[in-house]
């Protein structure tokens, strides 16, 4: 990771059409998720490579299912390390979550909050870490069912970033989603991670179902409330990487810029300063 990745965008498939290769653009680096990419051949392959050889990437994982109770599927492991290899890309992140069992879930499903739990992933963790020989991100995720607990989901996400010794990518929309959500201190629950472990950041929108439910959607503009939430991790932790998704009801390139942009003022003003 570099010091001068400050702000990201997701990459999308559209963005193949929608930016010419080697043309300047208005973000500091682009990610993908691997899944998407690193089985794909002819034309398409070509193109992305065009884009990986100008840009700088990162890539954000959607099937590693830590948290399953099923073996690590460590052949998947080797695939992603091959692309990163192929790519030149050097910044992996995966959720810290279940996606799979005997089969696959196709969704993110959380973890049981427990002692028994934090050490298990750590040690898939760790496993993940010497196969790629990289080091690995893990993300905060939203969940709407609270799985068993012996601990809270700060807590959890703590003694997970410490036993397995791995740095945090977090989401700041998944800590607002879930706070509204599960009634608790989105601004304690940021102060409460280990500044030296988060590593980069996460930034979305989402569509507000209830007064008390949120779905974290990433199909929207971000809101309000989380970008006062971004003030807060830029106080608490300092400028990180902070990278703008929007997987669904992907508006123009230049609407996307304009909120990349809005991370980049509140990067540039240092007024963030005042939210704490």
């Amino acid at each position: 990771m570099k010091t001068t990745d400050q702000v990201g965008l997701g990459f999308r498939r559209e963005h193949l059409k929608a930016i010419t290769p080697g043309e300047k653009v208005s973000v500091d680096f682009f990610e993908v998720a691997p899944e998407n990419w690193m089985n794909i051949g002819g034309r398409l392959a070509k193109n992305f490579r065009e884009f990986t050889e100008r840009y700088r990437f990162y890539t954000h994982g959607l099937s590693l299912s830590l948290g399953s109770p099923a073996p690590l599927d460590m052949d998947f492991v080797k695939q992603i390390k091959r692309f990163l290899d192929d790519h030149k890309i050097d910044v992996y992140s995966e959720h810290l979550s279940a996606c799979s069992d005997d089969g696959h879930l196709y969704d993110l499903m959380p973890i049981p909050f427990t002692e028994d739990a934090v050490y298990w992933v750590a040690e898939r963790i760790k496993q993940v870490m010497d196969c790629l020989e990289r080091p690995f991100y893990v993300e905060n995720v939203s969940y709407y069912a609270q799985i068993h607990q012996q601990m809270s989901e700060l807590e959890f996400t703590q003694a997970i970033l410490d036993e397995a010794n791995c740095q945090l990518l977090l989401d700041v929309n998944n800590v607002y989603v879930n706070s509204v959500n599960h009634r608790y201190d989105a601004k304690a629950f940021i102060q409460g991670i280990d500044p030296d472990r988060i590593g980069y950041l996460h930034i979305a929108g989402h569509h507000q179902e209830a007064e008390d439910l949120i779905i974290d959607t990433h199909g929207a503009a971000v809101s309000n409330p989380v970008w006062q939430l971004l003030h807060v991790v830029y106080h608490h932790a300092g400028l990180k990487p902070t990278l703008l998704e929007r997987d669904f009801n992907l508006p123009p390139l230049a609407e996307l810029y304009k909120e990349t942009d809005i991370i980049k003022s509140i990067q540039l003003s240092g007024g963030y300063h005042a939210a704490a």
